[in-house]
């Protein structure tokens, strides 16, 4: 709409030269290469700014497959790795960082993004780096891979649950820092070990701790479920544990889940 727009307002300028000042055939020749000269720069610029989204674009896909491709599956997961990784990343981005080793062999890496008014309670956005184990021959791709097929899809270990929230907040902060912003409030990015058995080595540890009494945390964002469009939900708050033991036989399922025909989505029914 833009460029019609242009060409419309172009031709009523011509026009009006035409009939309003004497013109000569050397007059028109330099009004119309003026014309197809800012035609021309106007496309560049849409090519430049196109390439320069796709490159960034690129780089975003790249880092986050980087992430992906460090193996922090349990039991052995490669936790010093995802730190350099994400260390890394805060220099680059010139964040403040430390790395809290509260359990041997466990780092847990803190981001610090100060805010103009640090004495407002601050924001904490939680991650974890470790991942749960992959039986390699269920999968299509190598789960530590990180492969995109033609379509745009990543096939990795960790791409839900949940390497791509930690990238995004990195990416998001990438982004505003870019545009100049800067926080009213201090924000911290917590990437904890440990998540997937428990926690108890990991978050728990951080909450204990002085470091965590020392941030003045007002609110923590953590992992929700992903949405296969473009609606998000808002998630407000987490079941509670309630230790039953029932056996029950039949087809497996998930445990958030009470899928039909399932043992324990049958067994949890009221008869």
């Amino acid at each position: 709409m833009e460029t019609e727009t242009e060409t419309e307002t172009e031709t009523e300028t011509s026009n009006h030269q035409c009939y309003s000042l004497p013109t000569s055939s050397t007059h028109h020749h330099h009004h119309h290469h003026r014309y197809y000269s800012r035609r021309l720069l106007l496309v560049v610029i849409l090519y430049l700014a196109s390439a320069s989204a796709s490159a960034s674009e690129d780089l975003i896909i790249s880092r986050f497959q980087q992430y992906l491709q460090i193996n922090t599956a349990h039991p052995n997961p490669k936790y010093y790795e995802a730190a350099d990784f994400i260390l890394s990343e805060a220099k680059s981005l010139s964040l403040e960082s430390q790395v809290l080793e509260l359990v041997k062999g466990k780092p847990l890496v803190l981001l610090k993004w100060p805010g103009k008014n640090p004495k407002l309670p601050s924001i904490l956005l939680n991650s974890h780096t470790d991942v749960v184990p992959a039986e390699h021959h269920k999968w299509s791709h190598p789960p530590f891979d990180a492969d995109q097929d033609q379509g745009g899809r990543i096939y990795a270990r960790g791409s839900q649950d949940m390497k791509c929230v930690g990238l995004q907040y990195l990416e998001a902060i990438r982004k505003l820092k870019s545009s100049g912003f800067q926080p009213l409030r201090t924000l911290y990015l917590s990437f904890v070990p440990d998540e997937e058995i428990g926690g108890h080595d990991g978050a728990a540890k951080l909450a204990d701790s002085e470091t965590f009494q020392n941030m003045n945390v007002g609110i923590v964002l953590d992992e929700g479920l992903a949405s296969p469009d473009q609606n998000y939900r808002v998630f407000f708050g987490e079941r509670c544990p309630w230790w039953l033991v029932i056996k029950a036989t039949g087809a497996p399922g998930h445990g958030a889940k009470l899928y039909d025909n399932t043992c324990h989505g049958e067994s949890s029914q009221e008869h």
